[in-house]
């Protein structure tokens, strides 16, 4: 699917934030808008170019508001719907969109349209959601169904947890065995489409700069390569780039070569769906190892292979976390290791998005009890830490009031502590991002070209090229220095953009650099 991609994409760059944990302003434990709202100069301050916001509308809560009960209402314990018009004018009036959360795949139990579906009666809303023909049908085996909830005959389908019954978008290929299971094109699923589009365009036109769909792959079920899925998606973002043409959409798909042939602007490589991210960050043998790391391979020959399927019609992002999986600062990592990562990460292709929190080193918090579905990602949610005055500066409330617990040790990381500090995390996130914006090389869409990516050893090199102009990017996130050698490039320390540990020694034509452990290095070439 081709359609002109907002303009603004090429230089953007996100930052994810936790509403509930970034900043409480009314002091009950938990964040709110106003909050967001009264953080924006910090916010101005990283260079970022856009928020996502994690859901924000009414919801009970049963997994941290991915569980929508009123999708035109911000719940109540963030704010209201004026609250966030307040955000979005005073945000844009700083040069930052605003991207929400939607999730469209399943709603809470407690939503009006499945309120009416449990009745035994026949309503507008019994074709909203899967339910089967009778409570004695199991349903199908490739999906999850609830059994005996209400006076309706028949059990519900699940998305996830038990409270997020599945809309109805139809079934790709409908069993005839199971009546219950609609067409695509059967007036539930169709009206649903119709409600899909009300949301967007409601929330489109009161500012809102786009959304990040959860579980964008999730709609049509028995969807076998998602093409039904796809084919929704594309009318969709056809009506929303005629309506809203610099309106973004962003989705949790994990699989960008389907998700960009949708029409979605971005889609991530995460730790689940293509292979690659893992390689990169999460395992044990990850990339990004000080002791023990593989190559950089397990993730580019994956990255790679999907820009090729992708080129030019949408982008690829590579997050530093999400609320799903362990921070940054996990695993024994330190603030000069993320240095290193951050290096990385915001001079790749794509679009950049920082966890709030990663910024900073915050760490992720082990064996914290669930919250609201958190589980073991509970964790990766904890408040933002501000300074050292009582609760790391989040809220005024009692400890016991708080959304999460502050992360208990004795020193953490604060922005307060790194703000003025020129060799802090904070600050050397701050000149990577300026450098970013301050050249097309490391956007989007600048020319990506690798130069030295050994599949056994712990260190990468790379080329990010718009025109004429050029920079070396290298990394060596092992302890262990290293020597490598770059054939029919020349540069020397001078042209050293930034970097720590990295030396530049100028042969005929060639380049021998010599890496710390632990070691970056940006030069313009």
């Amino acid at each position: 699917m081709k359609t002109k991609k907002p303009a603004w994409l090429e230089e953007a760059v996100f930052y994810q934030i936790y509403p509930q944990s970034f900043y409480d302003y009314d002091g009950d434990g938990i964040g709110d808008l106003n909050g967001i709202f009264h953080k924006l100069d910090y916010i101005q301050s990283l260079g970022v170019t856009a928020l996502w916001l994690n859901p924000c509308f009414s919801s009970p809560f049963q997994d941290a508001g991915y569980d929508v009960a009123d999708y035109y209402q911000v719940a109540s314990r963030y704010g209201t719907n004026a609250d966030l018009k307040r955000l979005i004018v005073e945000a844009h009036r700083r040069g930052i969109r605003i991207c929400l959360d939607l999730v469209v795949g399943h709603t809470s139990i407690e939503h009006s349209w499945f309120k009416a579906s449990c009745q035994n009666c026949r309503n507008k809303y019994s074709d909203r959601y899967i339910w089967t023909s009778s409570v004695w049908d199991k349903g199908d085996r490739s999906m999850c169904f609830v059994n005996g909830y209400a006076d309706r005959d028949g059990n519900y389908a699940t998305n996830f947890f038990y409270c997020q019954p599945a809309l109805n978008y139809g079934f790709a290929k409908p069993d005839p065995k199971q009546p219950w299971q609609q067409s695509v094109d059967a007036p539930g699923p169709l009206a649903t489409r119709r409600e899909l589009r009300n949301i967007m365009d409601f929330w489109l036109n009161r500012g809102v700069d786009g959304f990040r769909v959860d579980m964008a792959a999730s709609l049509v079920k028995n969807d076998p390569g998602h093409r039904k899925t796809i084919r929704l998606w594309r009318d969709v973002c056809r009506w929303m780039r005629k309506q809203y043409p610099e309106a973004v959409l962003i989705s949790e798909w994990g699989n960008p070569k389907e998700a960009i042939s949708a029409g979605f602007d971005i889609d991530f490589m995460l730790h689940f769906g293509v292979k690659g991210y893992e390689k990169l960050l999460l395992d044990k043998d990850c990339f990004f190892r000080r002791t023990g790391g593989g190559g950089i391979y397990g993730f580019l020959q994956p990255y790679l292979a999907q820009v090729s399927k992708t080129k030019g019609r949408g982008f690829i992002s590579v997050p530093s976390a999400n609320h799903d999986f362990k921070r940054l600062r996990s695993d024994g990592r330190t603030h000069s290791d993320l240095k290193v990562i951050f290096t990385f990460l915001l001079t790749w292709p794509g679009i950049p998005f920082i966890y709030y929190g990663d910024e900073i080193g915050m760490r992720f918090l082990n064996r914290l009890p669930s919250k609201e579905g958190g589980y073991d990602r509970t964790g990766t949610r904890t408040p933002m830490q501000w300074n050292s005055r009582r609760n790391a500066g989040f809220s005024c409330a009692s400890q016991n009031q708080l959304y999460l617990p502050i992360d208990p040790r004795r020193k953490i990381p604060t922005v307060n502590a790194q703000d003025h500090d020129p060799r802090s995390l904070l600050n050397h996130v701050r000149k990577l991002i300026a450098l970013r914006k301050s050249s097309r090389a490391f956007q989007a869409n600048g020319k990506l070209i690798p130069l030295y990516a050994d599949p056994n050893r712990p260190q990468f090199a790379y080329i990010r090229k718009y025109r004429e102009e050029r920079f070396l990017v290298a990394v060596n996130p092992s302890i262990v220095p290293a020597e490598i050698r770059l054939n029919g490039i020349k540069i020397d320390n001078s042209a050293l953009n930034i970097g720590n540990g990295i030396k530049a020694s100028a042969g005929r034509n060639s380049t021998v650099l010599k890496m710390t452990g632990v070691s970056y290095g940006i030069f313009k070439l």
